[in-house]
């Protein structure tokens, strides 16, 4: 066999199928074995997988595979995230139905993961998009709107005006649609909520316990539930009415030199009703930013109503009142009491409309008319310019500012939260239809479970934009279950986040007459091990941590946290190749495939022109810096493709892809394959070096893989490898090398098997346990002993650890390295350093 080489090409197939036929990969819910349930965020079926789906799913399944060799009853399934816009864009762009776009994507990429030899569940398998999942999630949306956790309201929404539909504000990108690109517009819409904020202190105190999530993922979640404590009051205005305003910094109060209020708000309602000026301002308003997120960078616009509020505290002063852009109407009470001293978006449309910027926080009362320095300062520091509050800190100005709004009667402290109920109305075909129907004699009222799922209509008008669903000649058309009269059904689907907010529950438990069965699913709820990228640190997690608790609220799941454990992988990047066209001027990008490169530079293989090779960048379509797997694979097989993604970078870090890492990684499994060659089940003789070495490194390459540290397994299977070629034959020599294959099997299982054969093994390694350490070689029972002359080395001793000191100085006098030093010298004195070092003094 050592003559040979390992073929990928043979093997990687032949190990598929065998596992395949022995199902090796099916969890068990009834086993009495630990569970571990390993999930990896499921992909959007776009027609390929790339690279970075391929580090994720990798590091996943060598969990999933150890956890198996340890004895684990596992569960580890694959599904598709598969509804959503870019199939109806498809769609109409290939003139081609949603679903059978997302169909053939699923088959291609279900092919292309297990090419890589992936330990799935697929029994398990799941795509949003199919009625058997949609049904199930309708009537869950019933349940929780009949617990008063799903209502319809009026609202002003994020509107698409390319996609058509509403978006929610974390899909808005610097005011854009996060899809199409397009310019976001507000619109006011009746639209489906859920009660996400009912939760919202449940999810904050939730966080402290997810000791294994990262901390930057818990402080994004922190800061957008984003809970605050303030003063809600309100001012007397010049008409006669008044205007409620909400604070977290009722300190500044003094510093306040305008009022605000949103383009929605009734006052500005009221104002426009007879000023074209006003009128039109809010309809500029209404065009240009939708989320707080993107107002902050936006220009500060206002328009002055002429009229004023009277400042609590100080009667005489009338503040200005404006509608202002940067005002949200969803986002407190849709008003602000301006303090431009001390919060940058007031200071900046203060500077523009040329209004007071009294100062009333400084570092000292000293400091009370140092100048601001062209931006607000939001720090911390004492009351200066504030009459009653002067000298004061921060915290003890608030709390006497609340105590004497309450004990006056024009306000209240109070708590509020930057979270807002989830609107999940979608004006679009290709989502899960809303289960409920309006009744001009009943109102809205829920789907009968029994006649659930309401499933999509396979004959829809997708080729212009819009919701099809509303267009649809009949399918909206039906009778109101309660009156029998004639009725139309909802036509806004689910937010495709919905789906994704309950599928590893699905995953767990899959009966065919409800969504889950509770027991079976908390068997192996939480999720043992999570991962995914840290751009789903809000939405998705967010999201799917609610679902969890309503589901508890409701009585349907006695879990709250969907995911023990959290992982955020780094990216797989590449570096970009281009041409800048003379004629054109445009810019054309190129894939790595098209492109040979020539030591720092490169050139184009159908020209042999130089292209400019750009920065290491996250792969991307656009730029074309994607390396497809599929052609990976048929170069360098599966496990070199595996064990790449794993090693070098920590999996935490982007990876840069490399050709050259690649194929130092299938010269690695070729070493391997001859090393597995070697292997002597008869071979007598113990090394005991080398059996110390291997026990070690079995316990460390757990440990890694445990914590997720792959790159740290690698370097040790690496170095162990070396040490046993580097070996003489012995029992000890041919122990390392079956321990070596049995550690890379969760990472290169295909080579391990054809090993495993070679070596006249029985069962699969897939089914094999991990190997076993002696706890008795983890610990060194010999050292080295340094051997000095006058302060420098002569020679090393390996000897048994805490030999007294009179038998070293015994072995270092007989070494003959030393006695040539000493040359018959007289010896002054020896020092011992026990298990360290001699020094011997002439």
């Amino acid at each position: 066999m050592s003559e040979t080489r390992f073929d990928p090409s043979q093997a990687d197939g032949r190990w598929q199928r065998a596992w395949d036929e022995k199902d090796c990969f099916r969890a068990d819910s009834a086993s009495d074995k630990p569970k571990s349930y390993v999930l990896e965020m499921f992909p959007y079926p776009s027609g390929r997988i790339h690279i970075g789906h391929v580090r994720n799913y990798t590091m996943g399944d060598v969990l999933a595979r150890y956890k198996r060799m340890r004895g684990h009853e596992v569960l580890h399934p694959m599904g598709w995230d598969a509804f959503g816009m870019p199939a109806e864009n498809a769609a109409m762009e290939k003139k081609v139905h949603p679903g059978e776009w997302t169909y053939q994507n699923i088959d291609n990429m279900k092919a292309q993961l297990k090419r890589l030899g992936f330990a799935l569940d697929w029994s398990r398998e799941v795509a949003t998009c199919d009625p058997a999942y949609y049904g199930h999630e309708q009537a869950l949306f019933i349940d929780f709107y009949e617990s008063g956790l799903v209502y319809r309201k009026e609202s002003a929404v994020n509107w698409d005006p390319v996609d058509q539909t509403v978006l929610a504000n974390e899909q808005v990108i610097d005011g854009r649609g996060w899809r199409s690109g397009a310019l976001v517009e507000k619109r006011k819409l009746s639209q489906w909520f859920l009660k996400i904020t009912h939760f919202a202190q449940d999810l904050l105190d939730g966080l402290e316990g997810l000791e294994n999530w990262p901390e930057k993922v818990r402080l994004m979640q922190e800061n957008w539930i984003g809970k605050s404590s303030g003063l809600q009051f309100r001012f007397a205005l010049s008409d006669g009415d008044s205007v409620e305003v909400y604070s977290t910094r009722p300190d500044t109060i003094f510093g306040a030199s305008f009022v605000a209020v949103a383009a929605d708000h009734p006052i500005a309602q009221k104002v426009a009703e007879g000023n074209a000026g006003a009128q039109a301002f809010i309809e500029q308003c209404r065009a240009g930013g939708t989320t707080a997120e993107e107002l902050e960078t936006a220009e500060k616009l206002g328009f002055d109503t002429g009229l004023t509020a009277q400042h609590p505290l100080e009667p005489a002063r009338q503040l200005p009142v404006y509608i202002a852009n940067f005002v949200l109407m969803d986002y407190g009470t849709g008003a602000v009491m301006a303090v431009p001293g001390h919060d940058q978006r007031d200071f900046e449309f203060a500077t523009k409309y040329g209004l007071p910027i009294p100062r009333v926080v400084a570092p000292t009362v000293e400091e009370a008319d140092k100048p601001f320095e062209g931006e607000a300062e939001s720090g911390d520091g004492v009351l200066v310019n504030s009459g009653p509050l002067d000298g004061m800190s921060v915290a003890e100005a608030k709390a006497l500012v609340i105590a004497r709004a309450e004990s006056e009667g024009w306000g209240e402290g109070k708590t509020v939260w930057r979270l807002r109920d989830w609107g999940v109305s979608r004006q679009r075909y290709w989502g899960t239809p809303i289960p409920f129907i309006h009744c001009e004699s009943c109102g809205v009222v829920p789907v009968p479970k029994d006649q659930l799922p309401v499933t999509l209509p396979e004959d829809v008008d997708i080729s212009t934009p819009g919701n099809p669903l509303e267009r649809h000649p009949t399918w909206k058309h039906t009778t109101c279950p309660q009156c029998g009269a004639k009725a139309l059904r909802e036509t806004d689907t689910l937010d495709t986040f919905a789906d994704s907010s309950w599928y590893f529950i699905r995953f767990a438990s899959q009966p065919a007459d409800k969504p889950f069965d509770p027991a079976e699913a908390a068997a192996w709820l939480p999720v043992d091990q999570y991962i995914g990228g840290i751009e789903h640190a809000i939405l998705h997690l967010l999201y799917a941590r609610f679902w969890t608790r309503a589901l508890k609220y409701i009585g349907q799941l006695d879990v709250a946290e969907p995911f023990a454990q959290l992982f955020t992988q780094g990216m797989v990047t590449h570096e970009t190749y281009s041409r800048k066209e003379a004629k054109s001027g445009q810019t054309i990008y190129y894939n790595p495939a098209e492109v040979n490169r020539t030591g720092e530079g490169a050139v184009l293989k159908v020209d042999g022109d130089p292209v400019d090779v750009g920065r290491v960048i996250k792969m991307s379509k656009s730029k074309k810096n994607v390396v497809d797997p599929d052609e990976i694979i048929d170069s360098y097989g599966a496990d070199a493709v595996r064990w790449f993604m794993l090693s070098d970078s920590p999996p935490e870090r982007d990876l840069p892809w490399s050709e050259a890492g690649i194929e130092g990684c299938a010269r690695f499994v070729q070493r391997l394959w001859r090393l597995f060659g070697q292997y002597d089940p008869a071979a007598e003789g113990d090394d005991k070096v080398l059996a110390r070495k291997t026990h070690q490194t079995i316990a460390a390459v757990a440990e890694d893989i445990e914590a997720l540290s792959f790159n740290k397994a690698v370097a040790r299977i690496y170095e162990l490898a070396g040490a046993v070629e580097k070996a003489s034959p012995s029992a000890s020599r041919s122990e390392a090398i079956r321990a070596i294959l049995l550690l890379i099997a969760p990472m290169m299982p295909h080579l391990a098997e054809e090993g495993w054969v070679s070596m006249q093994e029985s069962g699969l390694v897939a089914e094999t346990a991990w190997p076993a350490v002696d706890e008795n070689l983890l610990v060194d029972d010999e050292v080295t002993i340094a051997v000095q002359v006058k302060g420098k080395l002569r020679d090393t001793l390996t000897v048994a650890k805490g030999l007294p000191k009179d038998e070293l100085e015994a072995l270092a006098l007989e070494s003959e390295k030393v006695q040539r030093f000493l040359d018959g010298a007289d010896i002054r004195k020896v020092i011992v350093v026990p298990d360290r070092l001699v020094n011997i003094v002439i």
